[in-house]
């Protein structure tokens, strides 16, 4: 499912539930004042808190389904992050006021009127938020949305909170009165819980929170496996709403073209997006050997291409050696340039080609961070 679909099915779930949160909440604050029930208006007004969650999720899902854009190049994911933590307090708040109208409630023996028609009216508020979450759950899962499956346990909560009410009312109206109050404390500490689970997965995602071990010794050893990747040695991931990214530092043989290193980075995006689902972003670095160690760089302080033409190319000016260099090719490696020369094949003609590679090997030799010369005709 493309991004745009992703967003509209997150809008239209989320429309759907708070236009029954408006309708339920409507219906229990005005059968709690006809009935004296506070539980049912408290509620209520639970319910009228919620239309302020669906608000956020809609107001998430549809700007984290859009393109990237220059202030946001890697896109809007997180957007349904950051609403998944937000609602994750929201939940707690609930669980924490669930808990405390409950002990407010343990000792009131306050009579109710027309108790059939408010327990019909809890549970129906019941019947719907189940209904509810069950809806929201099937498009959180098909649109893989923390968000929206936050918001699933959300209308859950509302469930559990009119179950509550519902013992209550049923426990006021056959005189026992702690009912109410036990239960109602139960549920608290449950939707305190999922608050915990759900802020603790999306903070993690908010500080760049790694894949599963697992999943990462799957990808290394499906990468290691590419044919050219001599080693896997630096692999990082990091979670973006529903998608993650990668970075992976791979080793190649050092003298391939910068062609043939660019097709095996493509095999490594590829091989690395069909291993992790989810995977999106995959930066691939080559490397002509190991360099992880930050405190061992052995090409930090070796000149760059310009400047070590300049410096052979002073070398040979300095040394009389008048060879029409076709083109010169360097390898940084272990520490040094390697310098590979190519030259026409008319100096073959007149000169033996191990001496012209014994007389640039000399020259080059004398130079500071240069290693071994080779000399090819073409």
């Amino acid at each position: 499912m493309d991004s745009i679909s992703r967003s509209k099915a997150s809008q239209k779930v989320t429309l759907v539930g708070a236009v029954i949160d408006f309708l339920l909440s409507v219906l229990k604050i005005i059968a709690g004042f006809i009935g004296n029930s506070g539980a049912l208006i408290a509620d209520g007004i639970h319910s009228f808190s919620d239309l302020l969650s669906d608000w956020v999720v809609w107001y998430a899902a549809k700007h984290a389904g859009e393109a990237p854009d220059a202030e946001h190049p890697y896109g809007h994911e997180r957007f349904e992050t950051v609403a998944t933590l937000g609602l994750s307090f929201f939940l707690a708040i609930i669980g924490i006021g669930i808990i405390f109208d409950a002990a407010q409630r343990i000792s009131d023996t306050g009579q109710l009127s027309h108790a059939p028609w408010l327990m019909a009216v809890a549970a129906l508020s019941i019947a719907s938020k189940e209904a509810l979450y069950w809806y929201t759950v099937i498009i959180a899962k098909k649109v893989k949305s923390d968000m929206l499956k936050a918001n699933a346990w959300h209308h859950r909560s509302d469930a559990f909170s009119s179950v509550v009410v519902l013992i209550g009312i049923y426990g006021a109206a056959n005189g026992y009165f702690y009912l109410d109050s036990i239960a109602a404390i139960i549920v608290g500490l449950m939707i305190i819980f999922i608050a915990w689970k759900l802020g603790i997965g999306a903070t993690k995602e908010l500080v760049d929170t790694s894949i599963d071990a697992e999943d990462i010794a799957r990808l290394r050893t499906a990468l290691s496996e590419i044919k050219g990747v001599n080693s896997v040695h630096s692999l990082r991931t990091r979670r973006n709403g529903r998608k993650i990214s990668a970075d992976v530092h791979i080793q190649v043989n050092p003298f391939l073209s910068v062609s043939e290193g660019h097709i095996i980075s493509v095999s490594v995006e590829r091989v690395a997006k069909d291993c992790v689902e989810g995977l999106s972003d995959v930066t691939v670095h080559i490397d002509p050997e190991d360099d992880d160690d930050e405190y061992n760089m052995p090409y930090e302080n070796l000149p760059e291409r310009a400047q070590a033409l300049k410096i052979l190319q002073q070398a040979l000016k300095l040394e009389q050696c008048n060879y029409e260099i076709e083109r010169t090719q360097l390898h940084y490696l272990d520490g040094n340039i390697l310098v590979d020369f190519f030259l026409s094949l008319d100096y073959l003609q007149t000169t033996d080609s191990q001496e012209i590679n014994n007389q640039l090997s000399s020259i080059v030799g004398k130079l500071p961070d240069f290693g071994e010369v080779k000399v090819y005709f073409s």
